[in-house]
């Protein structure tokens, strides 16, 4: 009798440990989430200079990298509902709007040069359903 309730009572220890591991390890990630987005999301509604965008468009090329985000056949990332970063940026000057990629691939110094002290402005940021993590972020032009 007293070796069945211990052996029940290191059973119900086991799934408390089990359960309190897995509870912690959401909060972490919950955690490192936000964190990741709050980098992203101080630009919502925000203006920005040209190379602030520059370096924000380097910094999701190389999440994306990190993250092996596959890309097309045109060389976009494609969207994997998990942990893919986009940009786009409307330019109102001349009614287009491009995606990283392009101006990324492009010569990055010449964006920086030619839109350096233009200012730009979030004006949409999307989120994985998956994960809550920041899939695409929209700049345009002011």
């Amino acid at each position: 009798m007293k070796q069945t309730f211990f052996i029940v009572l290191a059973v119900i220890f086991i799934i408390i440990c089990i359960t309190c591991v897995i509870l912690i390890d959401i909060k972490a990630e919950k955690s490192e989430i936000k964190k990741e987005n709050m980098e992203y999301e101080k630009y919502i509604n925000n203006e920005i200079l040209g190379t602030d965008l520059a370096t924000l468009i380097s910094k999701s090329i190389d999440n994306n990298e990190r993250n092996q985000v596959q890309k097309d056949e045109r060389g976009y990332y494609i969207e994997n509902g998990i942990n893919s970063i986009k940009i786009d940026l409307k330019m109102t000057t001349i009614d287009k709007t491009y995606p990283m990629e392009e101006i990324y691939n492009n010569q990055m110094t010449a964006f920086v040069k030619n839109f350096n002290l233009i200012r730009f402005k979030c004006v949409n940021i999307e989120y994985h359903k998956k994960t809550g993590k920041i899939s695409k972020l929209v700049f345009e032009e002011l």
